[in-house]
């Protein structure tokens, strides 16, 4: 009986090892964006931290400080959303484990 049990828990293991798999790699297509400057600096990022595409307005080409700033504003922005969109996506495998709050596990 006991041998059952755990054969059983191991199938589900892998099972929920295989679905997070998949939703890693899905994650890693999925675009998000992050902005400053009111929209001025816009970075196109995946879930993956993979930078796209980064787009400046015409306006903030004549300040070098200031576009920095909005630039490095912007890649945080984008790395807060693909962190949540990741975390959301991937809230549902550690919700029937118990886990003591604050933990979580690693996507």
């Amino acid at each position: 009986m006991m041998k059952g049990g755990l054969a059983g828990l191991m199938k589900q293991a892998q099972q929920m090892q295989a679905n997070m798999k998949k939703a890693q790699d899905e994650l890693a297509t999925v675009e998000v964006e992050g902005q400053s400057g009111s929209g001025m600096v816009k970075v196109i990022m995946t879930c993956a931290h993979e930078v796209r595409r980064v787009n400046l307005d015409q306006s903030v080409l004549d300040d070098k400080e200031m576009l920095e700033d909005l630039i490095v504003a912007a890649l945080n922005d984008a790395n807060k959303k693909a962190a949540e969109t990741s975390q959301k996506r991937m809230s549902g495998f550690t919700a029937g484990m118990n886990l003591p709050p604050g933990m979580s596990l690693p996507f």
